[in-house]
């Protein structure tokens, strides 16, 4: 899916030639920058790491680019890992004594820590300790080792499911939120000049306003568009060749592809518009409950086409419009 706002392995190369280096690079999230700002200068003038960061909100929204920046103006390491990648207290307890003074541990997809891992990380976090088990039964013993001063920066599509005692030891906590096109234009702008793309000012928008709202999705599809482009007219990114390349990705103006219009027409016509709940709508489309909830979902609620209800998910009158379907209780589509 090219619209998917996860990172692919196809993503790192670029997300890190166009990673913002400054915070003037960074585009929108104003109030956060602000916050992050103050932060950070009020722990420089106290000589001391910054406050635990916790970061949340739908995937490809920047939480990433954060981090790296929080780092930079610290002038401190990071050192970066994620949830599932941390499969024992061993690996925690490997990463977290290989910290030195100051430095940032960024932890991805936090929400995937086991709670095992999440109990380790409590007195690591509130009294820079980690205590550690040797032996079991009756002769085990907890040795507590001292770790340096450190600042653990997470980022979770998912906050539901991280511990109320985890989210507690969080200092600062900031949830992201979906772009707007005028962010996205600039967003986009920026992108085509670093990778030396001519792009015409209605592409531009076009593009912006097929990309979900997210950054890393505007990246992904600059460089599709790119791509035909380059091959099918001069490089120029015109409003033609743009329409054609969103056409041939079977992306619509509002950012849709095959999945997400298939989601919305089975719950139309298969389930009369719902409320139908997650596990049958996945049956019928044969996607993962997941894959819905995470990937496709967020988005749709967010431009108003999905409601989610206590007895499941409804499809809104955007929808119908959308593909031209009747909603109930309504005279025939003129």
């Amino acid at each position: 899916m090219l619209t998917e706002p996860k990172e692919k392995k196809e993503d790192k190369g670029l997300e890190l030639t166009l990673r913002p280096q400054h915070w003037d690079e960074y585009v929108g999230q104003k109030n956060i920058k602000d916050n992050l700002k103050i932060l950070i200068q009020a722990a420089k003038n106290r000589s001391q790491p910054i406050e635990h960061v916790l970061l949340y909100g739908p995937a490809g929204l920047g939480k990433t680019s954060l981090a790296n920046l929080i780092s930079r103006e610290m002038n401190t390491n990071i050192r970066t890992t994620s949830g599932p990648a941390i499969e024992r207290v061993g690996d925690l307890a490997s990463i977290l004594t290989n910290l030195v003074p100051n430095d940032i541990l960024f932890i991805d997809e936090a929400h995937r820590l086991n709670k095992m891992i999440e109990e380790v990380l409590y007195p690591a976090m509130e009294s820079r300790t980690l205590d550690i088990i040797i032996g079991k039964g009756p002769s085990a013993k907890t040795i507590q080792l001292e770790l340096p001063p450190f600042t653990l920066i997470a980022a979770t599509t998912r906050i539901g499911l991280l511990s109320g005692p985890l989210r507690s030891r969080f200092g600062a906590t900031f949830r992201l939120d979906f772009y707007n096109d005028s962010d996205i234009q600039k967003i986009i702008e920026r992108s085509a000049s670093i990778l030396g793309i001519t792009i015409e000012p209605d592409a531009k928008r076009l593009i912006a306003h097929s990309s979900r709202f997210t950054p890393r999705v505007a990246n992904r599809v600059l460089k599709r568009v790119r791509d035909y482009a380059e091959v099918h007219g001069n490089g120029v990114i015109t409003l033609s060749s743009a329409e054609s390349a969103l056409k041939l990705l079977e992306i619509d103006t509002l950012g849709l592809e095959p999945t997400d219009r298939k989601i919305i027409t089975t719950l139309i016509q298969k389930f009369r518009g719902g409320p139908v709940g997650l596990q049958s709508l996945a049956a019928v489309t044969s996607e993962e409950e997941e894959t819905i909830e995470e990937v496709y979902e967020p988005y749709l609620m967010q431009i108003g086409f999905i409601e989610r209800t206590p007895r499941g998910r409804m499809a809104t009158h955007l929808a119908y419009a959308h593909i031209g379907a009747v909603p109930p209780g309504q005279g025939k589509l003129v």
